[in-house]
């Protein structure tokens, strides 16, 4: 029972390195970026490309999340600067990387035998997860407190005031959606890492179970003023793996938790109607104006 509940901790926390970067989008931003189903196994492709050729598992990571970075740019060029509607720009960027993933790993499926990686005997893999989720979360809150941190917030909840600055709100944009990407491949990488091997479909659903998780986050702890957006994301993804864990000790099968994470959803969104807008407002745009 104790290793079902680490190990289930363990997974909540990596992937909530994930929900950050859909917190970004869908909370910050107010973007609907469903390249994430593409830019998660982009991650754990880079990855794989990196361990197979002997490279350092932690620069494996870093390379994974500059990929997730490049495939963010690239979403956020066709809707800016080619005025592609939202999601359609993230849809061609998460099928343009299916063929990506594949080149870049050579088969559908790379097992990881033999290789170093960052999770080993010689450190608890729970230590290592909770660094590097502590140094993503603390970086990510830091850089919200700088001008362009500002800028982000204020794109989200007044573009127009942005606008007004004499600021690209575009650029703004892709700013946060290149952040966005780099994390989530980030979580790509060390999911592929913490299961051993690497698949080009692992990413189907991850933007649905992202959004889940920070509605989950939101819902328990949205009211909370003092609580930081990246600790609901945090939150909201060990309570969501921990959901699916609970729901697989009562024998529900694997291919129905799709199923069960559109109901955990729906219960969340019904519990607060706010959460239809997917944002939430988060103060200190304002304070853009007078720096």
């Amino acid at each position: 029972m104790n290793e079902i509940v680490i190990s289930t901790l363990e997974q909540g926390l990596i992937f909530a390195i994930v929900a950050i970067g859909v917190y970004i989008t869908y909370k910050i931003l107010d973007f609907p970026d469903l390249s994430v189903d593409g830019t998660f196994p982009l991650g754990a492709a880079v990855c794989a490309f990196g361990l197979m050729r002997d490279i350092n598992p932690f620069l494996c990571c870093f390379l994974a999340f500059l990929s997730g970075c490049i495939g963010g740019l690239f979403t956020g060029i066709l809707n800016v600067k080619l005025k592609i509607d939202a999601l359609m720009s993230g849809i061609l960027v998460m099928t343009g990387l299916y063929s990506i993933n594949l080149r870049v790993m050579g088969k559908s499926n790379v097992p990881f035998f033999g290789k170093e990686l960052v999770f080993n005997e010689k450190v608890n893999k729970l230590i290592v997860i909770i660094v590097i989720l502590a140094i993503v979360k603390i970086l990510f809150d830091l850089f919200l407190k700088t001008k362009k941190g500002f800028l982000l917030i204020a794109v989200g909840d007044n573009d127009q005031m942005v606008t007004s600055l004499g600021v690209s709100k575009d650029n703004i944009k892709i700013l946060g959606l290149v952040i966005s990407n780099g994390f989530v491949s980030l979580g790509g990488a060390m999911t592929a890492q913490y299961q051993g091997y690497a698949e080009v479909s692992m990413g189907t659903g991850v933007v649905v179970m992202g959004l889940a998780a920070v509605i989950i986050g939101s819902t328990i702890l949205g009211k909370v003023s003092f609580i930081k957006g990246t600790t609901l994301a945090i939150v909201g993804a060990v309570v969501y793996k921990v959901a699916m864990a609970v729901a697989l000790q009562f024998r529900i099968e694997p291919q129905d938790l799709k199923l069960i994470t559109a109901i955990i959803i729906i219960v969340a969104l019904s519990c607060n109607g706010k959460l239809f807008s997917f944002k939430r407002k988060v103060r200190g745009g304002e304070k853009v104006a007078t720096n």
